[in-house]
């Protein structure tokens, strides 16, 4: 019974467009408590049949405006059901020990070199870009499960190899797919999927996941990568932190984005409201990984207006846009080069063609140096998008330069 009202509460709050910090709110408020007992953490757990409302349920159904009987009533048969990780690990178990009672016996202190290894690895790919970082990145990756499945190592260090083998597996997913290797990402994520599961390390796994989910709703996979999406949001749980409940909810609504449709569009403002709410949490000292070192307010608002720009919503896009870009750093050259296509195509949508081609003419030249194939399918779309401006002189001479592209 539990499972189906948590259902029920979860399918109700959606419908209102509500977080679960907002139901909670509600439900104190219609209870006439003062304090807040009830919070979104408590709704999370209802939401998922962790725990069963009792003595909160009258006031669940006064506060979403429905009786006892609806919160009760149970599943019905056509709803599918939540998708989950499993159905993304890869066949077999590529991280299967191969000599674990006579390899080389492994310490803390290969892993902790690991660990260095992967944070420089991690940092590189701020300044540089996949072309550049592919070959030692697969290297990495290739000598770290050799390590792990050649070596004699105890439960626990096994455990933290494990993870800084997903740790790995995240940072060379992303740079194999920025050299345009696809294919290789997705072998390279669903590795670190694997490891981060057998490593019990939920937080982990659902930022590879949604890596991959990223990657799939940018390359044709818009349904893949929503159901991959909202998979590593519902496996991670509400006992995550608050950046990365704020990084899977970033992931879901650009799923949605892609996935098209007002419906979905609706959906992806929802989910942008739950990362924001997330990561408001922040300062409630909950230490969050340190890979998440990047996911901040300003990253939240690269997505807001990417969402806005994709959904022809050009007045909402741009000034969150030059917000962003005004105190970027410029060292990051594959980011900016994104973050000003972006800007370009919302400044066409805005019907200001001059402006948009200057800024399509800086993103061409930041481009020009760095290997990315990301960079490179964003130079593709803005030249896509300023055709119906073809006889604007500004426009026509940046197309007539760059028609290669």
């Amino acid at each position: 019974m539990g499972t189906s009202i948590g259902a029920n509460i979860k399918r109700l709050r959606e419908q209102r467009g509500w977080s679960q910090a907002r139901l909670a709110h509600e439900v104190c408020r219609a209870a006439g408590v003062v304090g807040e007992p009830v919070g979104r953490q408590e709704v999370s757990r209802w939401e998922t049949g962790r725990r069963t409302p009792r003595e909160w349920l009258p006031f669940l159904a006064a506060a979403l405006g429905v009786s006892l009987d609806v919160l009760r009533a149970p599943l019905e048969p056509s709803q599918p059901p939540l998708p989950t990780l499993a159905d993304f690990l890869p066949e077999g178990d590529p991280l299967k020990p191969l000599s674990a009672s006579t390899g080389r016996r492994i310490g803390m202190v290969q892993v902790d070199d690991l660990q260095q290894r992967v944070h420089g690895l991690r940092l590189a790919d701020d300044v540089l870009a996949g072309g550049d970082l592919i070959r030692p990145a697969l290297r990495e990756l290739r000598s770290a499960v050799r390590l792990y499945r050649e070596g004699s190592h105890s439960s626990e260090v096994g455990r933290q190899l494990l993870r800084q083998i997903g740790e790995l597996t995240q940072i060379a997913g992303w740079i194999a797919s920025d050299a345009g290797q696809h294919s290789e990402a997705e072998r390279i994520y669903r590795l670190g999927i694997s490891a981060a599961t057998q490593a019990e390390d939920n937080t982990l796994a659902g930022n590879i996941a949604g890596s991959l989910a990223y990657q799939l709703s940018n390359t044709g996979r818009e349904s893949e990568g929503l159901t991959l999406a909202q998979a590593a949001l519902h496996d991670a749980g509400s006992d995550a932190p608050p950046k990365a409940r704020a990084l899977y909810w970033d992931r879901v609504a650009w799923a949605h984005t892609k996935a098209g449709g007002v419906a979905n569009g609706q959906q992806a403002m929802r989910a942008l409201g739950e990362a924001e709410q997330a990561l408001s949490e922040d300062s409630e000292g909950i230490d969050s990984p340190a890979y998440l070192y990047w996911v901040d307010a300003g990253e939240l608002r690269v997505m807001e207006s990417r969402v806005f720009t994709e959904i022809r919503r050009p007045l909402r896009a741009v000034p969150l846009l030059r917000e962003v870009l005004s105190g970027y750093d410029a060292t990051h050259t594959r980011e900016l080069a994104l973050y000003l296509s972006w800007l370009a195509v919302a400044l066409a949508d805005a019907n200001e063609p001059e402006e948009s081609a200057a800024v399509a003419e800086r993103v061409i030249t930041l481009g020009s140096d760095i290997p990315s194939e990301r960079t490179a399918e964003r130079v593709r779309v803005i030249l896509r998008r300023l055709r119906e401006y073809a006889e604007v002189p500004e426009v026509a001479a940046l197309l007539a330069d760059h028609q290669t592209a």
